[in-house]
């Protein structure tokens, strides 16, 4: 395929030695015979007017472009197949001085940011104004698919979506004209935009949030506690996470993440501290030889607690309880900027081995009832204790609910992300060795058929994510598993039509559906 003229920014063709460098992302490891992440040509813009050149090259030739930041998506969704184009934005806007801007007027803190930030980055940004906004904790997920699929993460319950704090989106439109939309100027684009198909209405450059200043929240603290792995343990706090997500009245200040990781996670990789040393003495067989530590398998725990008003008082009796039983466990008073970059995940992967992932929400508030975490901690004992099975696991389930959680409470506010009355949300993602996939999906299976469902023990029905979609790839034919219902489906493909008519931001089937049919 031909590369585009009068673009200056590097472009890589297949064949070329470094095609597959550049084509490859975190979906790869596992779907790289699926004819998913192979695009004819990819494009790394150096500017907005690349952008518009790109946009109007593959309309012109009747083809497609996918847009790319940081390639995180799990199904392969940024990336698209020849003759379509991809377009890779990760290097595109990041100057310091133009692409993320802080503006503090009138007590109120804002910033103005690219998309190609990856979020390691843009948390260093912002602790170094002293600011935070809620955002995910992976470090490299980059800012531009992240904001559009929420930006789900430790302050949920306290703060919302990093979505949710969204002013303005500026955008390159599928005719190459470059835009700024709000609520006001364009709620319908707005609205699809942020929660809808990502990708798929616009090309994002930049947007504007709201963030908050560390000085307005005083007394905020955070536990970080690292547990050797037991059913008894997982089970223990499972329970406190159940009757949490049951209370409606729990109060919005608490957030609570539990994480459960197979042998071999280089966990200390979550920890700030200087907690090697620490380990070398009071657990010197986990260290080889080489003074390397082999980690067996653990349970990490996240959590927070942040004042709204002078009034406020920590539950200290909360963070005892979780606590009992940890290797590592400070809690430690800190500003809510450095509580929020040390949420983090520091690895970039998880394991190194293709993947079966699943994420899904619940509306249920009888989890203690149904025996959820007795069930949860079993299917996770499951996988993680047999060693034969040489499958790996990433699982975390984090509390969202509660009649006062910002996630519950920023619903309808001008945004399309769904399932906002949800209580937790679990992850449970298996990745295995060659040889291994079909243990790996057997489990899954099972937990689909025990866990979703009219007799689900976790969820009545099967609510994903998009930022953890997985399974069927063509999204038009389980909308109503992403999407609360048809009226707000079908209300996206009506802003899916009018943004994209010719289909040039239509490059693979994961996307909501336009009125014409999909070329790609």
């Amino acid at each position: 395929m031909a590369t585009i003229n009068g673009i200056t920014g590097n472009q890589f063709t297949p064949g070329e030695g470094e095609y597959n460098d550049h084509r490859y992302q975190y979906a790869f490891s596992s779907f790289q015979d699926d004819n998913r992440i192979a695009p004819g040509l990819i494009v790394y813009p150096a500017n907005k007017y690349e952008i518009a050149l790109t946009l109007k090259y593959a309309k012109s030739q009747k083809i497609a472009v996918a847009i790319r930041t940081g390639g995180h998506q799990y199904c392969g969704a940024s990336s698209t197949i020849a003759p379509n184009i991809q377009l890779d934005l990760s290097q595109t806007f990041k100057n310091p001085k133009e692409d993320l801007v802080y503006i503090e007027k009138d007590s109120n803190a804002f910033v103005r940011t690219s998309v190609s930030w990856p979020l390691g980055e843009f948390a260093d940004f912002l602790g170094s104004h002293k600011a935070f906004v809620p955002h995910g904790q992976c470090i490299n997920v980059h800012l531009g698919g992240h904001v559009q699929t929420g930006g789900y993460g430790q302050l949920g319950r306290s703060f919302g979506l990093l979505g949710d704090h969204v002013l303005s989106l500026e955008i390159v439109d599928h005719a190459g004209n470059f835009k700024e939309v709000t609520r006001e100027s364009d709620p319908e684009l707005f609205h699809a935009v942020l929660g809808g198909s990502p990708g798929n209405l616009a090309v994002i450059t930049h947007f504007t949030i709201k963030v908050y200043r560390d000085q307005d929240y005083p007394g905020s603290r955070g536990l970080k506690a690292l547990y050797w792995y037991s059913p008894e343990t997982l089970k223990r706090l499972l329970d406190i996470l159940a009757e949490m997500s049951d209370n409606e009245e729990s109060p919005r200040n608490y957030d609570y993440c539990v994480s459960v990781l197979s042998e071999s996670f280089p966990v200390l990789d979550l920890f700030h501290e200087d907690l090697d040393e620490k380990m070398k003495k009071e657990h010197p067989e986990i260290y080889g030889k080489d003074s390397l530590p082999f980690f067996p398998r653990t349970i990490v725990v996240y959590a927070q607690w942040v004042p709204f008003a002078e009034t406020d008082v920590c539950d200290m009796d909360w963070f005892d309880r979780i606590e009992k039983g940890s290797i590592f466990s400070p809690v430690k008073e800190q500003p809510m900027s450095e509580l929020s970059k040390g949420w983090l995940f520091r690895n970039i992967r998880e394991f190194d081995h293709p993947f079966v992932k699943s994420t899904h929400m619940t509306n249920s508030k009888t989890l203690v009832a149904d025996g959820w975490a007795e069930w949860m901690t079993g299917r996770i004992d499951a996988i993680v204790t047999p060693e034969a099975n040489r499958c790996f696991l990433s699982a975390q389930l984090q509390n969202f609910g509660g009649k006062y959680s910002k996630f519950v409470t920023n619903a309808n506010n001008g945004t399309s992300y769904s399932w906002r009355d949800s209580t937790v949300c679990a992850t449970l993602d298996c990745f295995y060795e060659d040889g291994y996939k079909e243990t790996a999906e057997e489990w899954h299976r099972v937990n689909e058929e025990e866990g979703i469902g009219p007799n689900g023990i976790f969820s009545k029905q099967d609510r994903r994510v998009l930022w953890g979609s997985f399974g069927e790839y063509d999204l038009d034919k389980v909308w109503n598993c992403y999407f609360d219902d048809r009226a707000k489906y079908d209300r996206l493909v009506k802003a899916r039509s009018k943004a994209d008519p010719d289909g040039v931001l239509t490059p693979n089937t994961f996307c909501v559906a336009r009125k014409e049919h999909h070329f790609f």
